[in-house]
């Protein structure tokens, strides 16, 4: 098949979650004898527009927009992508997916579809709701939820990431069972095997952005209260975002700084998954997560998980008896469980038994197989 992915940021050139994904599935596709193509947004600095990647085709159908104004998702980057798709109407593919965010590209690629007389794929990574938009942007979430409602009538397959998000598609927007697929992200848990653990020791980690609904303050907060038991406890807090400065400022308030360190972005992924593996705990401390795979990459280094008990928080469905614990968002509960996890340690093989279940190979195939017969 010729598949075309329609996506604003590309991974490496941008590090977040939906991009990895993509770049895990695509560059996949690619080695079983598809003819994949990615349109994205100019990221990189040599003057061609095209460029072949692990097998993958990458167009720059845009100039390279700022993707943020200030601490949001900037609208009008969306806005300006979402118009540059109408470039699309010149290529030819067999199936389309569109990534769902920033809902704008939906609009322009599905006025294309429509002449073409073709399908859309769209992956869903999270359903926010009114009230959600509200809380996070104030009278204009009202707007954003409208756009948000009316980009549900245009796919004809959703591609949902979690089953949180198929629950919350068929909830909030009654998103008929038969229109969604439901396909995880996953991970590569051999390659992670291989890594070696970082001389660098610590007892509780982090990996991720540094965004306010990230909750970092709680971990902060938690590990203040491991200190007046345990003096010597250390956490690091690995990632860049723009409450850094927010949380730095938090931690040298309350005298941790021997205590809470703080690592940039990691050029390569190996370096986080070896600050994992030297570490005996890992603290998702977010309320909000559509899928949450920091928890099974530190899985599958071999470490249990603490995830906060949130309704919008879809990284609950992956802590099971043997990988981590849920807890309410609570500073003295989750020291409690910090403590619990370090002092009575898990049985490492199960721990990564769970992070084994999300095999990008198998992933893929069930992809495979709906761009196939939908």
């Amino acid at each position: 098949m010729k598949i075309a992915i329609v996506s604003d940021a590309v991974y490496p050139y941008h590090k977040g979650g939906k991009e990895r994904r993509f770049y895990e599935i695509t560059t996949r596709l690619a080695k079983k004898g598809h003819d994949v193509h990615i349109f994205c947004m100019k990221w990189w600095k040599t003057p061609e527009k095209t460029r072949v990647e692990n097998g993958v085709t990458l167009h720059a159908i845009s100039p390279l927009f700022p993707m943020y104004s200030g601490k949001r998702r900037s609208i009008s980057q969306g806005i300006l992508f979402s118009l540059f798709c109408f470039n699309l109407i010149k290529e030819s593919w067999d199936v389309i997916e569109v990534d769902h965010m920033p809902y704008f590209p939906l609009f322009t690629t599905k006025l294309v579809c429509l002449v073409k007389r073709k399908k859309m794929f769209a992956t869903w990574n999270e359903v926010w709701g009114l009230d959600y938009w509200v809380r996070y942007m104030g009278f204009p979430g009202y707007i954003s939820a409208f756009i948000e409602r009316v980009s549900i009538f245009l796919p004809d397959v959703f591609i949902s990431i979690s089953q949180h998000t198929t629950n919350r598609l068929k909830l909030l927007y009654r998103v008929p069972d038969t229109q969604i697929k439901t396909i995880s992200t996953g991970l590569d848990t051999s390659s992670i095997e291989l890594v070696e653990p970082s001389k660098q020791k610590y007892d509780v980690i982090y990996a991720g952005r540094l965004w306010k609904h990230k909750n970092l303050p709680l971990l902060i907060d938690a590990m203040a209260e491991v200190v007046k038991k345990n003096k010597d406890r250390t956490c690091v807090i690995v990632g860049n975002g723009h409450e850094k400065i927010h949380l730095i400022n938090k931690v040298i308030s309350l005298g941790l700084e021997k205590n809470i360190f703080f690592e940039n972005f990691m050029p390569h992924h190996d370096e986080v998954f070896g600050l994992m593996k030297s570490a005996k705990v890992f603290v998702l401390p977010s309320i909000r997560e559509g899928f949450g795979m920091a928890v099974l990459e530190a899985n599958a280094c071999g470490i249990p998980a603490i995830v906060v008990k949130h309704f919008e928080n879809a990284a609950v469905d992956l802590i099971e008896k043997d990988n981590g614990i849920l807890i309410n968002p609570n500073p003295k509960e989750m020291a409690d469980a910090i403590e619990e996890l370090i002092t009575n340690r898990r049985d490492i093989l199960n721990v990564k038994r769970v992070a084994t279940k999300y095999n990008w190979e198998d992933i893929v195939d069930n992809l495979e197989k709906h761009y196939l017969t939908s």
